[in-house]
């Protein structure tokens, strides 16, 4: 008969390996979307015929934008849609060709090197930013009440730009929006990372987690963008 102390450190090991794979499943998969999406920005970026086409059908945009909501609710709402293969592969996929879309629309009316800076700076900060997920004693996912009012709070402060808009408000907006999804960033990699984090996403949910890495480095470049698309003026 083992001693607890063995079946202890058993049990331990066999936690770490199922999390360092699911850890790997889920670098995996939003290695595959970012390459989706930087692929749907070359295209709208550097093609006009593309480009022009989206605009003269605007419907397009908010299609997608329908299709992206109504995909992100059903993966919300249904645990069957995240975590049954392949239906939660399929599920991620409409949502990134959507989100890809929407995305090759508007960086479209940004020249090529501001794209190329804004995917420069995204990419050192959500690098930096995870080293600092990993190595910091501070546990984040203990944030998600805070870090949920943050959200709501920074969309009443979109209606007041919008109802009061400005370079400088856009900026203040933009920085705020920026900071909130790097905090998000390092939240949802803790949660991903397990370990002494107080919560942990179950390693069943390699899609959902993919998908709040992803829409993480997505919102934080387009604040990026639109801080310099404030700052022209």
């Amino acid at each position: 008969m083992d001693h607890p102390e063995s079946q202890l450190q058993n049990f331990l090991f066999d936690e770490q390996t199922v999390r360092q794979k699911f850890v790997r499943k889920v670098y995996l998969i939003l290695m595959a979307q970012l390459c989706v999406t930087l692929a749907f920005l070359s295209l709208f970026v550097f093609n006009d015929d593309v480009s022009g086409f989206a605009y003269d059908n605007p419907a397009l945009f908010w299609l997608a934008f329908i299709i992206l909501f109504i995909t992100m609710l059903i993966m919300l709402c249904f645990d069957d849609a995240r975590r049954k293969t392949p239906i939660n592969f399929v599920f991620l996929g409409v949502f990134t060709l959507a989100e890809s879309f929407m995305l090759g629309i508007i960086a479209s009316q940004f020249a090529p090197e501001e794209i190329f800076t804004a995917v420069t700076i995204t990419a050192i900060l959500c690098f930096a930013l995870s080293l600092y997920a990993v190595q910091t004693k501070v546990d984040y996912t203990v944030m998600g009440g805070i870090l949920l009012v943050c959200v709501l709070a920074l969309v009443i402060f979109a209606i007041v730009v919008l109802i009061f808009p400005g370079h400088v408000m856009i900026m203040i907006y933009s920085c705020l929006g920026a900071l909130l999804f790097s905090i998000y960033l390092v939240y949802d990699t803790q949660l991903m990372m397990g370990g002494n984090h107080k919560y942990s996403l179950s390693p069943e949910e390699y899609v959902f987690a993919a998908l709040n890495l992803y829409l993480d480095i997505i919102n934080l470049f387009m604040y990026i963008l639109s801080m310099m698309a404030s700052s022209r003026h």
